[in-house]
């Protein structure tokens, strides 16, 4: 098993490790000083399926630092999405990192979960970001274990409704949490406003706990004050969907959703119903 801490601007490799010396290697991890490297990772649910390699081509050249693909089996969430021998055959059109977020079934994650990790993996073999939800999974601390024994980077991932507290025994297994900020299963949902509070607490935690964990946020965050929100609470990797794919170009996207962001967590939030001219403005 290869074992893989988050250090955000890139991912460490370390010799194999098993069982509780996973847990005490990340717990002793050396943490951050100042806020954590912002990673603009686009949901490719609004590209063109039909010409998905292209797509990821694309976001790669905009700068984007990953891919998600949101899994969906029809069961978890009432959509239907893709499977891993489509992530599989993206990986030859793009050198850039992917994540698969499962929202599935615990069937379903139980019997493809080292399909989806193997999928997900980099042009070099590299671990992708493989994302559980805390609900779907009655046994979360095994599926996030077999994540990383099978070369992945284990992630975990609760909705809206889901109290932050279903995660806490078990953020010193992951390299990342995804705070769910719309009910999954569509695109172009409203961002929910009190999940800001949830985002926070979370990152309270790993800061007092000395955890090595980046914060994902997925939906409703656009280049606007969604995205200043999430970032001064304590979230650093952004999944953007239609908040990305509404850009003709995407590069502007991209440098737009990082330009806010970063000045958030500087503290230079942009307020509601203002806009990036805000910024520079003040």
């Amino acid at each position: 098993m290869l074992s893989l801490l988050s250090h955000s601007a890139g991912l460490v490799l370390h010799a194999p490790l098993h069982g509780n010396a996973v847990a005490a290697q990340r717990s002793s991890a050396p943490q951050m000083a100042g806020p954590r490297p912002v990673q603009i990772i686009p949901s490719v649910l609004p590209a063109d399926w039909a010409n998905m390699g292209a797509e990821c081509k694309r976001l790669e050249d905009a700068g984007v630092d990953r891919i998600q693909f949101d899994v969906m089996d029809g069961n978890f969430v009432p959509n239907l999405t893709f499977g891993p021998e489509l992530i599989a055959a993206c990986r030859k059109y793009t050198k850039v990192m992917f994540e698969t977020q499962l929202m599935v079934s615990n069937y379903n994650c139980e019997t493809m979960l080292d399909q989806y990790t193997e999928a997900t993996k980099g042009p070099k073999g590299e671990p992708g970001v493989v994302i559980a939800h805390v609900e779907a999974n009655v046994h979360l601390h095994r599926t996030l274990t077999k994540i990383r024994e099978a070369g992945g980077s284990p992630s975990v991932a609760l909705n809206p409704h889901t109290p932050a507290e279903m995660i806490e025994n078990v953020l010193d297994l992951v390299d990342h949490v995804l705070v769910m900020t719309v009910n999954p299963g569509f695109g172009g949902q409203a961002y929910i406003p009190t999940m800001t509070d949830k985002i926070r607490k979370i990152r309270k935690w790993g800061d007092d706990r000395g955890l090595d964990f980046d914060i994902e946020v997925d939906g409703g965050v656009k280049a606007d004050w969604t995205i200043a929100a999430c970032a001064e609470a304590g979230a650093n990797c952004f999944i953007a969907g239609s908040g990305m794919f509404k850009y003709d170009d995407l590069s502007v996207g991209c440098s737009e959703l990082r330009t806010i962001a970063e000045a958030a967590q500087k503290g230079k939030v942009l307020p509601e119903g203002k806009d990036l001219s805000w910024l520079s403005a003040e």
